[in-house]
């Protein structure tokens, strides 16, 4: 009888064993940290490339915490808005799966010199990919004309058939020079030493904010300048305080949610408009640009 009591006691421990190695493993599986470089955004989705996925989807919620890692051995913690979660940012995630194979994100983190270098990358992505449509609305004007010329001289079809082969590779290399189309542009300018949007460019701002409502999967950019007149360091702080304040009317006004804003660029002096220092070329610089952008890889284009 003691003998079968003990087998009986032997089997319910090993039971309970085997439930809590199960149980451990459940919430082991619950619980991830991930590593990457985010490809794109679409509001509260990340596209994030890691060494073991090249598409991982992150979600974003209300509660998420990003931060960005300070001090030599980043130990201190800095509170950041999602706003600076940009593509290019290398990220480190922890959060948990959930039934799509998503990670849902408890915390973001990311060093401040990734974000810098993001945001210098970004800038001079969105520079060329204007210049890369205009080329490419070119090259198909062309097309078009080659394909007239086709219809009309039937003895020179070898010929137009080979430029056209030509033409349609170009048009397939300049759409290939960036991840965003640009749906909509707004310049505003700014007087010498403001910050204040005049009243005259709210209608402006207003209305790319309702174009932006329907594009899909759209982001908005927002990048602020400075003349060359004064420091440096002065023209720094005010294209940052203009890009804050067109990203403030359009959140505020245009009820832009934050999720679709990309963090505001303070451009400073970089990038001038005309070589000279007559006081036309210098009102040109003191301007904000504000974009509508449509990543090709969340839109499935």
């Amino acid at each position: 009888m003691a003998q079968f009591k003990a087998a009986r006691i032997t089997r319910g421990a090993s039971v309970f064993l085997i439930g809590l190695t199960l149980l451990s493993t459940t919430l082991a599986a619950q619980t991830a940290k991930v590593e990457g470089l985010i490809k794109g955004r679409n509001g509260d989705r990340i596209i994030l490339k890691t060494i073991d996925a090249p598409n991982l989807v992150i979600v974003l919620t209300d509660s998420t915490e990003v931060g960005q890692v300070q001090g030599v051995f980043k130990a201190r913690r800095k509170g950041m808005s999602m706003a600076a979660l940009i593509p290019g940012l290398a990220i480190k995630v922890e959060g948990r799966y959930n039934d799509h194979n998503e990670l849902i994100a408890t915390s973001v983190s990311f060093k401040g010199n990734d974000l810098k270098q993001a945001e210098s990358v970004q800038a001079g992505l969105h520079e060329t990919q204007l210049q890369a449509q205009q080329n490419k609305a070119d090259l198909e004007k062309q097309n078009a004309a080659l394909k007239v010329q086709n219809e009309a001289l039937q003895e020179q079809k070898q010929q137009i058939a080979g430029n056209k082969a030509a033409i349609d590779a170009a048009v397939a290399r300049f759409g290939q020079l960036d991840d965003y189309y640009i749906f909509e542009e707004v310049t505003v300018y700014f007087g010498n030493g403001k910050t204040k949007v005049d009243s005259q460019y709210t209608p402006q701002l207003l209305a790319l904010a309702e174009k932006a409502k329907t594009v899909n999967g759209y982001m908005i950019e927002v990048k602020g300048y400075a003349s060359s007149s004064g420091s440096a360091e002065l023209n720094q702080q005010l294209s940052e305080d203009r890009a804050d304040a067109i990203t403030n009317t359009l959140i505020q006004q245009g009820h832009i949610p934050l999720t679709r804003m990309l963090a505001p660029g303070a451009m400073g002096e970089t990038h001038q408009v005309g070589n000279d220092k007559t006081a036309e070329a210098e009102a040109q610089n003191r301007r904000v640009v504000v974009r509508v952008l449509q990543n090709k890889a969340i839109a499935g284009i």
